[in-house]
């Protein structure tokens, strides 16, 4: 069992940057892959980027991609979502996700993931 809290939204202006954080408890935490997500409004909860249990591979959405970094410290039970270079396309609720699989196998669908946090929201004006 994996719980997860989002943190680190919030309002900024288009080209600012925000760090997102995602606290997780359980044990099982340095095993999962974790991915991050997000739902704008009217919209479906679309992928945005993963990360192995080790850190060592990563994978992102083309349309985030260059600009949003996902990292993990398995040390402190939290994975982050570093996003630069905001657009108000990103405007969304954000969405930390873990899964139970160590695998890569359909990483991009949501309903692959076994635990989600309760998002966070990030606003970008411009």
């Amino acid at each position: 069992q994996v719980q997860l809290v989002e943190s680190g939204g919030g309002l900024v202006q288009a080209g600012d940057s925000l760090r997102l954080s995602c606290a997780a408890s359980g044990r099982t935490f340095s095993s999962s892959l974790m991915g991050w997500f997000r739902q704008a409004p009217g919209k479906e909860r679309e992928f945005v980027a993963a990360i192995s249990w080790d850190g060592g591979t990563t994978n992102y959405a083309d349309s985030v991609k260059g600009r949003f970094t996902i990292s993990r410290d398995n040390a402190k039970n939290t994975v982050y979502l570093q996003m630069n270079s905001l657009k108000p396309e990103d405007t969304a609720v954000y969405y930390c996700a873990a899964r139970n699989a160590r695998g890569w196998g359909r990483f991009r669908d949501h309903d692959t993931y076994d635990y989600w946090g309760q998002g966070t929201q990030v606003t970008v004006s411009s």
